[in-house]
């Protein structure tokens, strides 16, 4: 499955960028994200819980920035594992540019799943993947846009 989309974040390209390297603020955009902690300069390991159709389960994994070039974009790459619900895997490019009245992020992901969570159906995978997706950036730009005084 892959996922593309863009946000205009209402605050300038370098505070985007710090935003996006924040724990704190990422742990409150990752839809069910439960604990993220830096291991070094460039590796997160993360806990989170995740539901898809009948199948819930909690997710211990790790998140690997590659590509980097600040302030302008980076390569994350995913893996974790849900127990018996299976495990989840991808890579997600994030890119900024400056515009008008803030930053363009642009975004684009690929996943992979397996185990229980890929038997409940690619269609089903897909709309949970877009939400997620949806809800991170939702959630990214309103923390961002609040924390710098924008409304």
């Amino acid at each position: 499955m892959e996922i593309t989309g863009e946000q205009l974040i209402p605050v300038p390209q370098e505070t985007t960028w710090n935003a996006l390297n924040d724990t704190a603020v990422l742990k409150d955009s990752i839809p069910g994200c439960d604990s993220i902690e830096q291991v070094s300069p460039t590796e997160y390991e993360l806990t989170m819980t995740a539901k898809v159709g009948p199948v819930s389960a909690k997710f211990k994994g790790k998140m690997t920035l590659s590509d980097v070039a600040p302030p302008h974009a980076y390569t994350l790459t995913f893996e974790g594992q849900g127990g018996v619900a299976g495990f989840a895997k991808g890579e997600a490019r994030v890119e900024l540019a400056p515009v008008d009245g803030g930053t363009r992020l642009g975004y684009s992901a690929k996943a992979m799943i397996g185990g229980k969570l890929a038997q409940v159906g690619a269609r089903l995978i897909d709309g949970v993947a877009k939400k997620m997706a949806e809800q991170f950036f939702t959630a990214f730009n309103k923390r961002v846009s609040e924390n710098h005084g924008v409304q």
